[in-house]
């Protein structure tokens, strides 16, 4: 009998750990498989490059502006009740966004960008609320399992378009597959009773918190904020910069999987290290001088060199990720208000980096140079390091 009961326990525990690493392998995946397809869309209906833009601007709008209410919807709900509705809104968007007119697209990759966002807000305060001794190891698995799809996603779009033989429908439609098998793996979560997993680690749940008064959250949002924004000015310019300066195209796309790649071993490793230091003061500021170094060889160097300069942003943008989602956690003393600061510093941070790629092509555009916009991210580090000397501090928000 008592192996019996053991067994079932384990059984738990997989299913949960496997739910955990399916969702976030949902949350990244559906947008970058469609960079490198754009241009087929663009072509196949039609759209100005602003046009096709907005397919992946939207998504990223749903996050900086539902990211605060999420926290709210989960309190009446629950937490997994909540995931598993944005699991099902998530195939939804992804069956409507490949598969009909410029109206559907759009309104596709709305539902993707509300789904997605609720993923983003409540997957560290429910790993906070199930792993309290394993906070480290399960935010680098987390991490790792979102940026590896992503990658992935990347890089085999265009090779999943010409499997399906459905061009770049197939590209962008084939991840509801995975979205669907989700759904199948998380469903015994919500069977469990409803919202065990709020509770406090101190069980003072019903101590509010005004995170927009408190310091230590400030600092952690603009830390989420900044990092987001050096990585999506990376992603979206890196290629037509090194196109600008000789390289290839087909080298410079390889360039940015090498920058991909190189954030796997630091998001798990930094997860790990950053959660049983007694402060995360110095990694914060390490992350945010890799990265100016890393642009800074850009700037002086470009093409010499320019596969170690997207390697040192790379692991940079890998450790400040993992940074930014173990402070969810380390910084609060309840789950609660793990959603609450990861509901705030997501909303602020990604209207913050939404700003960057406008900006950084708005100062080439001034100056036709890249100088100005790779100084801009040199700016950008800086108060990424100051930003991390705060947040990195022992200090819970109050």
């Amino acid at each position: 009998m008592d192996r019996s009961i053991e067994e079932i326990s384990q059984l738990k525990k997989i299913l949960m750990l496997l739910g955990i690493v399916f969702i976030a392998s949902n949350l990244r995946a559906p947008l970058t498989s469609v960079g490198p397809v754009i241009s087929e869309i663009s072509n196949a209906l039609s759209l100005s490059n602003t046009m096709a833009g907005l397919v992946t601007t939207i998504p990223l709008m749903a996050f900086g502006l539902l990211s605060s209410i999420v926290p709210k919807v989960s309190r009446r709900y629950g937490m997994a009740v909540v995931l598993l509705a944005s699991l099902i809104l998530l195939s939804i968007g992804l069956v409507i966004r490949p598969f009909g007119s410029l109206i559907t697209l759009f309104l596709g990759a709305a539902l993707v960008g509300v789904a997605i966002t609720v993923g983003n807000v409540l997957m560290p305060a429910y790993i906070k609320s199930n792993y309290r001794k394993n906070i480290g190891t399960m935010m680098g698995i987390y991490s790792v399992a979102m940026n590896l799809t992503a990658a992935l996603a990347a890089g085999f779009s265009i090779s999943l378009g010409k499997f399906t033989e459905m061009g770049w429908k197939g590209s962008i439609g084939v991840w509801v597959v995975l979205s669907l098998v989700t759904i199948l793996i998380w469903l015994p979560q919500v069977k469990k009773k409803r919202e065990v997993q709020m509770t406090s680690t101190l069980g003072q749940d019903e101590v509010k918190v005004n995170m927009y008064k408190s310091k230590v959250a400030w600092a952690v949002t603009v830390f989420m904020g900044v990092q987001s924004l050096l990585f999506y000015c990376l992603a979206a310019w890196l290629p037509k910069v090194a196109i600008t300066w000789g390289i290839p195209s087909e080298e410079a796309g390889w360039l940015l999987s090498y920058m991909q790649f190189a954030q796997l071993p630091m998001t798990f490793i930094g997860a790990i290290i950053a959660s049983k230091l007694p402060n995360q003061r110095l990694l914060a500021i390490g992350t945010g001088v890799l990265f100016a170094v890393g642009i800074v060889g850009l700037l002086l160097f470009q093409t010499t060199g320019i596969v170690l300069w997207c390697v040192l942003i790379g692991a940079a943008s890998g450790l400040a990720f993992s940074l930014s989602m173990l402070f969810f956690v380390l910084r609060t003393g309840s789950t609660i208000q793990a959603a609450e600061l990861s509901g705030m510093a997501q909303s602020i941070g990604y209207l913050i980096a939404a700003c960057g790629p406008p900006v950084f092509g708005a100062l080439f555009d001034l100056s036709e140079s890249w100088f100005l916009s790779l100084v801009f991210l040199v700016l950008m580090s800086m108060i990424l390091i100051t930003s991390g000397t705060i947040a990195g501090k022992n200090e819970w928000v109050k």
